[in-house]
């Protein structure tokens, strides 16, 4: 069928109602929103972001309501759609950004596709990676990972991927979203080396909507930690020690998930693993700790610094 790009539908979706398919790969994925109200009566109120990419570009992607159970978990990082019947609107300007791996590929962000069950109903169609094509000239998925050695260089808010093997991971905790309120986040802390320092990376990780690894994080697996934001204290407080949390676009990966995800490629994946099969195993299983309160940041060691 007559394909569009992307940059074709922003400079001609305000004259048009219907559009041609789109090919696109998902280079970025959203946890899942769940925006349900007591007095709204809505059968399924959740909402998913994604950032999709063609040869053109990169535009927003939201996936609505009941599409959400049906298609969440089947679009992953890298996975490549032929969307047709969807729907362009402007775009919401306060959501989250990712940073792109590809710090040259162009934004459209003036517009989102918008994927609804009617109005019009969506068609989507998961095209298999082996079926895919050069010469669609879909971008690849790209990673910003850092070793452990670069980390404490690396400005406040700076967004980056990490691989480790897990030394220490903490009981799951609830902090408050707003005060007063009765919606919770849960986290929990991990600890995670890569050989290339003597500090571990320190790991605020916010469960996201993989309930099923988040809650199988144990230590002496490798863990995968994707659109991490870096967070320097050091200012304030020089005792505290830099550290790393998700953000909305994190993706969490750990032993038994990693086989087929785009990661694998990585020059500083594959270096990790070269050092793992360095490693003895008996050894490291000595330094690994699990559960316990952990309190982070640590309070200074007397009350005159406090």
């Amino acid at each position: 069928s007559k394909l569009t790009n992307l940059g074709h539908l922003e400079m001609t979706w305000r004259s048009r109602v219907h559009f041609h398919p789109l090919l696109v790969r998902i280079l970025h994925k959203s946890r899942l929103r769940y925006y349900g109200k007591p007095e709204k009566k809505m059968d399924m109120p959740y909402q998913a972001y994604f950032e999709v990419a063609d040869g053109s570009g990169m535009m927003s992607m939201v996936l609505w309501n009941s599409l959400c159970p049906k298609w969440y978990h089947s679009m992953k990082v890298g996975t490549v759609l032929l969307l047709a019947k969807y729907a362009i609107k402007t775009s919401y300007p306060f959501k989250t950004q990712p940073t792109p791996g590809d710090s040259q590929m162009k934004r459209f962000a003036t517009i989102e596709i918008s994927l609804n069950v009617r109005d019009p109903p969506t068609e989507i169609n998961i095209i298999p990676e082996e079926m895919v094509k050069p010469e669609w000239g879909l971008p690849e998925v790209k990673y910003r990972f850092i070793t452990r050695s670069e980390l404490d260089d690396l400005p406040h808010n700076h967004s980056c991927d990490v691989i480790g093997l897990v030394t220490f991971v903490g009981r799951a905790e609830r902090a408050r979203k707003r005060e007063h309120s009765e919606d919770f986040w849960l986290y929990r802390w991990a600890h995670a080396i890569d050989g290339t320092s003597d500090q571990p990376f320190i790991l605020e990780l916010f469960a996201t909507s993989q309930p099923d690894v988040f809650e199988r994080i144990h230590p002496m697996t490798y863990l995968v930690c994707t659109q991490m934001r870096v967070i320097q204290g050091l200012a304030e407080n020089p005792s505290r020690t830099v550290y790393l949390t998700t953000s909305n676009e994190s993706q969490i990966f750990i032993t038994g998930w990693h086989k087929g995800q785009p990661y694998t490629k990585d020059a500083k994946v594959k270096n990790f693993i070269q050092w793992m099969k360095s490693q003895s195993e008996v050894d490291q299983i000595k330094k690994t700790v699990i559960g316990g309160y952990y309190p982070f940041p640590r309070p200074p060691d007397s009350f005159l610094k406090y």
